[in-house]
């Protein structure tokens, strides 16, 4: 459970709980997710990452790693946003988010270290078939970027899509194998059940929502994969995919984001089923 030591002491004196977040985050969609299925209140702290604000002394004061979200529970720092709904599902039991045996509860972090194990893939090919005509950065912000954010991880992988017009192909055709592997997985796991674990949604259905969500926007073929869209639909009825996903995305975001998909298909060799095992088919 990654409950840390906050470097911001006035986070200690906090009461209720708080979530500093990225409206695309697909880490900070898991969380709000569960806040909405849990029916908790909470304060909103908007972290805008394509203006930097995660790269700030003030936020990293919060969160050493730079990254969202980051979650405090009456004084209470935790990150990762795995471990932050497992610990609100343990926290705040009702309603019940994990299955009620044992062993059904052991795969159920596996799934969840699987989801947080795709979060590298997951953001590869959002940063190369969706986040492309974000505002692109100058030789001179780059370097404040570097020089400003703790996390060297993060700082490689800002250097590499800054300072290339398309990601390798070998690391794309990776990112995409490793997807549909995973795509595959859960495909399978949901043959003959509503939910990944059983007749009720868990954890490790709200840690996969928002990796199918991004990708439906990528233009991902998920007919492919046909237990999973069955799945995906009943995902897309739950109140909490409306008002914690989709309700968090920039006016006009996903339109803007069909228009590049499109672009890309009708440029030969750049959109994403032309890559890896998707290429194949």
């Amino acid at each position: 459970m990654p409950i840390i030591e906050a470097q911001d002491p006035s986070l200690k004196d906090l009461k209720g709980l708080h979530l500093w977040h990225g409206e695309l985050s697909s880490c900070s969609q898991r969380v709000r997710i569960t806040l909405a299925e849990k029916g908790l209140e909470w304060e909103s702290y908007i972290i805008s990452i394509p203006d930097n604000e995660h790269a700030t002394p003030e936020f990293q004061a919060i969160n050493p790693k730079g990254l969202v979200p980051a979650f405090v529970d009456n004084g209470t720092l935790l990150i990762e946003s795995c471990d932050i709904i497992d610990y609100l599902d343990q926290k705040y039991p009702k309603p019940p988010l994990r299955p009620a045996d044992t062993a059904s509860e052991a795969t159920m972090i596996e799934m969840l270290a699987a989801a947080d194990k795709a979060q590298a893939d997951l953001k590869l090919l959002s940063h190369e078939f969706l986040f492309r005509p974000r505002k692109q950065m100058s030789e001179t912000e780059v370097n404040e970027f570097a020089a400003s954010h703790n996390n060297q991880v993060l700082v490689d992988f800002v250097k590499e899509w800054q300072g290339s017009d398309i990601f390798p192909k070998e690391k794309l055709d990776a990112a995409v194998n490793r997807t549909d592997e995973d795509f595959n997985m859960l495909d399978n796991a949901v043959v003959d059940q509503d939910w990944l674990l059983g007749a009720d949604m868990t954890l490790a259905d709200i840690a996969w929502m928002p990796n199918i969500h991004r990708m439906m926007l990528m233009d991902w073929p998920l007919e492919r994969y046909t237990n999973l869209c069955r799945w995906f639909d009943r995902v897309k009825a739950r109140p909490s995919y409306q008002q914690a996903l989709v309700d968090w995305e920039p006016p006009g975001m996903a339109e803007k984001f069909a228009t590049y998909v499109i672009d890309r298909r009708n440029s030969a060799g750049v959109h994403v089923t032309e890559f890896g095992t998707l290429a194949a088919a």
